[in-house]
């Protein structure tokens, strides 16, 4: 088989943000990134499967500026095969539309028989580059998928999404596909020291994006700001009973009439 894993190199979460200079997009401080923790999900499911199917072999792509190389460096550490890095010329903000239509030009001389992503980025959270991808390439594509079995010697597979209320979906879908792994599916291992030494070596393919499928201009952004504040708050003074009773007041006050 041949797989293909969509990785996303994501601002670390617990790293202070501020807007830029220009007020379109944030500056993380220190710069620190992190891989996208729901495409780890993808990418162990992926090394799953090749441990199912020996001859298996992963591919890991990403879309970004120079840095996203440290993610590919990850993912090649974590036991994938070949990385993939389309470079854009810039860093900043790319719609899920771009970012689809990129990852599709390439896939789609490829003849990958699985594509896998994590169910969304923990930055944006859109959730709509896995089905973009899956409609540019004319693919079936399941969702928020939490279990996922090969159905060997028949070009197909089993999988069950994460519904509302604690149901599942269950599916089985002719290959090639897309699917985009919910979290809690596995638990991802860490890259071992021998393998992120070879991955350190290891070349990549570097593909400006610019040499792809330009993408139509669907959405971009006018302008980031942080949340303001809308109104202040109230200390209320006194003894616990007439801070009581004050509260009681306010309350009736903007009480709904019954």
């Amino acid at each position: 088989m041949k797989l293909l894993v969509c990785v996303k190199q994501i601002p670390d979460p617990d790293a202070p943000v501020h807007v830029n200079a220009h007020g379109t997009w944030v500056d993380v401080d220190g710069g620190t990134f992190v891989m996208n923790r729901f495409d780890g999900f993808a990418l162990e499911e992926a090394l799953r499967i090749r441990e199912e199917i020996p001859d298996t072999r992963i591919d890991v792509l990403s879309v970004g500026p120079e840095r996203v190389e440290a993610v590919l460096r990850r993912s090649l550490g974590m036991g994938a095969d070949h990385g993939i890095h389309i470079l854009t010329g810039f860093d900043g903000y790319m719609s899920p539309f771009a970012t689809a239509t990129w990852i599709a030009s390439y896939a789609r001389t490829c003849k990958y028989d699985l594509i896998l992503t994590g169910i969304m980025s923990g930055d944006d959270m859109n959730g709509q580059v896995g089905p973009l991808v899956a409609e540019m390439l004319h693919l079936p594509c399941a969702t928020s998928v939490i279990f996922r079995r090969m159905i060997k010697d028949s070009g197909r597979i089993y999988v069950e999404r994460e519904m509302e209320g604690g149901l599942r979906d269950a599916l089985e879908i002719r290959l090639p596909a897309l699917l985009t792994l919910q979290s809690g599916i596995n638990q991802p291992r860490y890259p071992s020291l021998s393998k992120m030494l070879r991955a350190n070596r290891h070349p990549l393919d570097v593909i400006p994006s610019d040499s792809l499928e330009p993408p139509s201009v669907h959405l971009s952004v006018m302008q980031t700001t942080f949340p303001q504040k809308i109104r202040a708050g109230l200390i209320l003074e006194g003894t616990p009973r007439e801070k009581a009773g004050r509260l009681l007041d306010i309350l009736q006050s903007r009480s709904m009439p019954i």
